[in-house]
């Protein structure tokens, strides 16, 4: 079996495990790895998904290789989708190989942004929207706070790796239980507002988004999966956030 023929496809291979770890969609991981594969030589290049896995076979000269990987979520972060995505526009145009390829492959790392520049801008926007629904800027303030201290929290149990459904539940808890506190000591012309808008950084907007998409795009299976997990989190938040209105016996939003 052609030396070339394996380190193509575990080139793919990782290439599309990244991708599908870092939430894109199903289409663009599809379109990815058939595009290098073919950009390596590769005669025939197939991909089978599911929700936390991959297939890749490649045909060389007659000869099939099936690999499998496993690709547990890892987190949404484009720079990993958009670096992929640059290595395989550059083997396409030739100016690197396989070899060249898994190289700079291995060198992507998942950066993020300050975790204190997150925090700050998450509890802006939150408050902008409190803003927008009509708050003064006594609501905008607790909002900030609410949703501030709720996604120091999110990142906090996110980095001890804990099961996102826990973590979105407890940061829901944490925020809603700051942020009735605003309803309690009357702060603010509309306080209810502070724990409506303190929550929606907790809105799975990109894996609702992916699931309608894939479904759209012929991968039922897949958009099925995404949307299901998307559901699961928004149970989550929603117990975090009447653990929390029960606890501290507010109403909230719904007065």
């Amino acid at each position: 079996m052609d030396s070339k023929q394996r380190a193509v496809s575990r080139l793919i291979a990782q290439a599309g495990q990244m991708l599908l770890a870092h939430g894109a969609e199903s289409t663009l991981v599809g379109d990815i790895t058939r595009r290098m594969g073919i950009a390596a030589s590769m005669d025939e290049v197939e991909v089978s998904l599911s929700a936390s896995s991959l297939v890749i076979t490649t045909v060389y000269k007659e000869h099939c290789v099936t690999t499998a990987r496993r690709s547990p979520d890892r987190g949404l972060n484009m720079r990993v989708v958009t670096q992929v995505q640059r290595i395989c526009i550059m083997m396409e145009k030739g100016i690197l190989d396989y070899q060249l390829a898994q190289k700079k492959l291995n060198k992507i790392s998942p950066e993020r942004y300050n975790r204190w520049l997150v925090v700050v801008m998450i509890g802006l926007s939150c408050a902008a929207f409190s803003r927008l629904a009509g708050g003064d800027w006594s609501v905008f303030a607790m909002t900030f706070l609410a949703s501030a201290v709720g996604m120091t929290v999110r990142q906090e149990i996110g980095h001890r790796h804990f099961n996102p459904l826990l973590n979105f539940s407890v940061t829901a808890f944490v925020t809603t239980l700051i942020s009735a506190q605003a309803v309690i000591y009357s702060i603010g012309a509309q306080p209810q507002l502070v724990m409506a808008s303190s929550v929606l950084m907790l809105v799975p907007g990109f894996p609702l988004i992916n699931s309608v998409a894939d479904m759209v795009k012929g991968y039922v299976n897949m958009g099925i999966a995404r949307f299901v997990f998307a559901s699961l989190l928004t149970l989550a938040t929603c117990l975090g956030i009447i653990g929390a209105m029960s606890l501290t016996d507010v109403l909230g939003w719904a007065q």
